[in-house]
């Protein structure tokens, strides 16, 4: 949290005393989650390999069930660098960089980058890490034709969901040029997660060859990379989120009004490791993502926030400007409209 924007120490009181119960990890249910999450996954990833040998068609289709489990790997390492997976520092790092090489995701850096997020969502003066860049109606029109057109083609769904991820994860990820070179520890988990997935390639090469791993990992990754930044998105960009400038900026309103509640089917929650209960999950990162539904359920101040459907997601799509006169997330094609209101 900004040290600049802190709340009132009875509101920090209040929710502390509702949120404590839940803090820190049952080492029993982090190490059976993780198990009943990377084994699949390898069981499904070597079924993907031997399906070479029928048809790639098959290989296809086997690739949309362990993304499914990739993504929850995702949501591991996610938890082990908020501290709330496993109580030993050791483990979290070692289970998170590990997970980080699969995900292509340097597990340092993005523990760096992410906190940011935490500590400052819906904070307009705070933008830069961690998020999907927002600007607000303003700004936009502000901007010279070609920004406009930069801003326009990135918040694009075909792009935002599509190349912009692997973008994100196969490029950004091995040389992240805007975060800062004091950054040591995050540098550092660049390079040695660099290191390690040439020598994953390397391997692979010599073993079963490049060309057959690359048949099974590329739709898997590619898929993963889709649907974690949809995920995402989903969770703050929705019409009325929460964004206001530093100085009316609130990190507890911020938590609860400015990240949704995806409600998903079951099986979908279980294998996202109820992530969509992202409310909870922003009030307080030191609760492990198996008790994220039980706060929730337990606590009646988190039912007024912004429930959003597997069906609503398809409706937010196009949202991309922040009209703060309205305080609402706006399309494009608005822009016409509330200028000549």
């Amino acid at each position: 949290m900004s040290e600049h924007a802190k709340p009132d120490r009875e509101r920090v009181q209040h929710w502390n005393e509702i949120l404590r119960p839940y803090w820190g990890a049952d080492t029993r249910r982090s190490v059976t989650q993780l198990l009943t999450t990377a084994i699949p996954f390898l069981l499904l990833w070597y079924a993907m390999y031997r399906s070479l040998e029928v048809g790639y068609w098959l290989t296809l289709l086997l690739a949309v069930p362990t993304t499914g489990f990739m993504m929850r790997l995702f949501m591991i390492q996610h938890d082990c660098g908020h501290g709330s997976f496993f109580n030993s520092r050791r483990a979290r790092d070692w289970t998170g960089a590990i997970i980080g090489v699969l995900m292509l995701t340097p597990y340092g850096y993005w523990r760096k980058t992410h906190a940011y997020h935490h500590a400052h969502a819906g904070n307009l003066d705070f933008r830069g890490f961690g998020d999907i860049d927002t600007f607000t109606m303003k700004e936009y029109l502000s901007w010279p034709r070609l920004k406009r057109f930069g801003y326009r083609l990135y918040r694009n769904p075909l792009i935002l969901f599509s190349v912009g991820p692997l973008f994100h994860f196969l490029i950004k990820h091995r040389y992240p040029w805007d975060i800062p070179r004091d950054w040591t520890q995050a540098w550092r988990s660049v390079w040695l997660t660099n290191l390690a997935i040439a020598a994953v390639l390397v391997l692979m090469w010599f073993t079963i060859g490049i060309d057959r791993f690359l048949l099974v990992q590329a739709p898997v990754t590619a898929l993963a990379c889709a649907l974690g930044v949809w995920l995402f998105y989903v969770q703050h960009q929705f019409e009325h989120t929460y964004w206001h400038w530093h100085e009316n900026w609130d990190y507890y309103d911020a938590s609860l009004y400015g990240s949704s509640y995806l409600k998903l089917p079951r099986l979908l929650q279980w294998i996202t490791a109820n992530i969509g209960v992202h409310h909870v999950h922003h009030m307080s990162a030191r609760i492990p993502n198996y008790k994220l539904q039980q706060v929730h359920d337990e606590n009646p101040e988190f039912h007024v926030v912004t429930k959003v459907t597997l069906g609503d997601t398809w409706k937010l799509m196009n949202l991309a400007l922040w009209d703060e006169e309205r305080g609402r997330l706006i399309r494009f094609r608005d822009l016409k409209h509330l200028r000549t209101a």
